[in-house]
């Protein structure tokens, strides 16, 4: 399947990148600054770049109704950006942190956000009306190691992470006086703040790159260093699982992950392009790539074939003469390097219809599902 758009903006890694609600805007993380583009026809062309931050941005996600941008860096902060006359007004939240910030996510509410970090705690942050500034809530217990991913629930309190400790776990990020009380569902009933849901282990141990709640919140997948992706099923408070299905693959591993529907995810990583998983509580498998490799590399003969010694002479006498060898580096995938991220783009009824990639080799790719 051929993507339906490929947007090379630079040549800087693209760590972290989000569409806004109308698809009109891209806001991209490159280096210290997120750059932002507005859609001019087919193309993005930059019409803005938000500055602040002195360190590398780690983290960017616009809010689909307010349109409000949260950006996180390795310098320990996170800004919340609003559109003024004047241009986008920063204002700094209260970490306290003492580590890189490395994701920052909204909730769907749009009340607060999450930041995970280098040391060992997620901030959830939300604005505190008479002071007029974002102040933080730190998930502590029982996190061992850095956050390197946060997915919200469709609730809006629940609230997944996974870590450099190996383990994937799902948090009540409840705060009084800003949520409302959850439906009771399988991950709880009672949640008060920092109660843990649901804690897994990756069955070797490997960093937890990707998080992601399916549309009905029901089950939670996360892809693991060992080039996995576990699907849990929750029974009941304080119950073991109904099922925790995990599909190992001999691909490198996945960084990113999002849940198509309820039957389908599609992760991406180091392999350059993405890959489906199919199932159900019976079972999950791969279901392939979502990219069809037509062009195959050139091979220098030999294997039997007649003549492949022959050949390979003849390609060597020809590099020779014009000076130059064949360019081999080109990858048959339209990412040219790894895929950091994987966010949904465009819904339709119960299901995504398009998702984007952004990757190492600063290309935004825009998928049909």
């Amino acid at each position: 399947m051929a993507p339906s758009e490929v947007h090379h903006l630079f040549h800087h890694s693209i760590v972290d990148h989000s569409f806004s609600a109308d698809r009109q805007t891209l806001a991209v993380t490159r280096q210290n600054n997120v750059e932002l583009y507005t859609r001019s026809g087919s193309n993005f062309q930059l019409s803005d770049e938000l500055v602040g931050h002195d360190k590398t941005v780690t983290g960017v996600d616009i809010a689909p109704r307010s349109g409000k941008i949260v950006t996180c860096s390795q310098d320990r902060n996170a800004y919340v950006w609003e559109p003024s006359p004047a241009g986008w007004k920063p204002t700094l939240v209260l970490l306290r942190i003492n580590r890189a910030a490395t994701c920052v996510r909204w909730s769907p509410s749009e009340d607060k956000f999450a930041v995970g970090s280098g040391a060992r705690v997620i901030a959830i942050c939300y604005f505190e009306e008479e002071n007029d500034w974002w102040v933080s809530k730190h998930l502590k217990k029982p996190i061992r190691s850095t956050i390197t991913s946060i997915a919200w629930h469709p609730n809006s309190v629940l609230l997944g992470a996974g870590s450099a400790d190996g383990h994937a776990r799902v948090f009540s990020a409840f705060i009084k006086g800003v949520d409302q009380r959850p439906e009771p569902s399988a991950w709880g009933e009672r949640l008060p703040f920092n109660t843990v849901c649901g804690e897994f282990l990756n069955n070797t141990a490997g960093w937890v790159h990707g998080v992601a709640f399916s549309p009905s919140g029901n089950a939670l997948a996360f892809a693991a260093h060992d080039s996995s992706v576990t699907v849990v099923y929750p029974s009941a408070p304080d119950a073991p699982p109904r099922a925790v299905l995990s599909v190992t693959t001999q691909l490198l591993p996945f960084v990113g992950l999002i849940w198509t529907s309820e039957s389908e995810i599609v992760a991406a990583g180091y392999d350059c392009e993405p890959y489906r998983f199919q199932g159900n509580e019976g079972g999950w498998a791969l279901a392939g790539a979502l990219e069809t490799k037509a062009v195959q590399p050139a091979r220098l003969g030999g294997g039997g074939e007649e003549g492949g010694e022959e050949n390979a002479r003849q390609l060597f006498k020809q590099m020779d003469l014009k000076g130059k060898a064949k360019d081999d580096t080109k990858l048959l995938t339209t990412h040219q390097n790894s895929i950091n991220t994987v966010r949904v783009y465009q819904e339709a009824g119960d299901r995504v219809a398009n998702f984007s990639t952004g990757g190492v080799d600063g290309r935004i790719v825009v998928w049909k599902a």
